[in-house]
């Protein structure tokens, strides 16, 4: 309201000015209008952009896995529409951003796929606390056309399946669901291993790893929910794993200790634990509980 007030003050200047050329014809106006003395209408209008602007608008950097490159796309903007901030992101393997940090790397936030990569740089006091906001579940994934049917299939002997590194948390995670699947009803004995004959490409972050089916580099691959998305569901197939061994993966978020915007970090983190981020994530297929 303030700002709109400004506003007409200034256009009845401006008006005013037109109508009879020197300022001093209509000071009385400028009382009217509720200034004190004549202004140069240049600064007037610098004075009405600087109202007009954000106040303390910030940009932030955020680092975030690669499996939230289309949640926290939409958070960004949802966020910056709301606050007036700007957030830049930075996508790739949790392991690569957790490095990167431990290097001198500045960031504001960072949000990892697995609390593995995230609880050492809370022990080393890099980011203030642990605070989970979202989960995820892994799937397998096939083209569209595959003779593969059920998540049993992967481990039919020839099937060029792609995973992530053991390092990467989606690598790590699908090792392990393969491991609760031996001896198990329908999977056999050494099922894990089986399958693990197959991997013919290990990738440094997940959302790799779908791509290589979707271009027909991989008969299957093993990935989170979440990159399951409407361009890939066209092309691929999905196969799940029995809920049972596939539980719910945490997804944690902070603060950098040493933020170079650390109030905006934290509105941005604010705002994705929010009831309108947990929206957005679960629009992009995320659990915001471990149900």
């Amino acid at each position: 309201m303030q700002v709109r007030a400004a506003q007409s003050r200034f256009f009845f200047l401006l008006r005013s000015e037109k109508q009879f050329g020197d300022p001093s014809h209509f000071s009385e106006r400028y009382k009217l209008a509720g200034m004190s003395r004549p202004r140069p209408l240049a600064a007037v209008l610098a004075l009405l952009l600087a109202a007009g602007a954000p106040a303390q608008a910030a940009q932030i950097t955020v680092f975030a896995a690669s499996s939230l490159t289309d949640a926290f796309g939409e958070l960004g903007r949802a966020f910056s529409a709301r606050s007036g901030h700007t957030v830049r992101f930075q996508f790739a393997g949790s392991q690569i951003l957790r490095t990167q940090l431990e290097r001198g790397a500045r960031a504001d936030v960072f949000a990892a796929a697995n609390t593995a990569q995230f609880a050492p740089l809370v022990e080393s006091g890099l980011v203030t606390r642990q605070t989970v906001f979202a989960y995820n579940r892994l799937i397998a994934l096939t083209p569209a056309n595959s003779r593969l049917r059920r998540a049993s299939d992967l481990a039919t002997p020839g099937v060029r399946l792609v995973l992530a590194a053991p390092s990467v948390p989606a690598g790590e995670a699908s090792r392990a669901l393969l491991r609760r699947l031996d001896g198990r009803a329908g999977y056999g004995p050494e099922f894990s291993r089986r399958v693990l004959a197959n991997v013919v490409s290990e990738e440094s972050n997940v959302r790799q790893v779908g791509l290589k089916v979707q271009l027909g580099q991989a008969d299957a691959a093993v990935v989170y929910t979440t990159d399951l998305t409407p361009s890939l569901r066209r092309s691929v197939r999905a196969l799940p794993f029995p809920v049972a061994v596939n539980p719910p993966l945490p997804y944690p978020i902070g603060v950098l200790r040493d933020a170079p915007q650390g109030a905006a970090a934290q509105a941005f983190v604010d705002f994705v634990r929010s009831p309108a981020g947990k929206v957005i994530l679960q629009k992009w297929g995320f659990l915001t509980r471990p149900s």
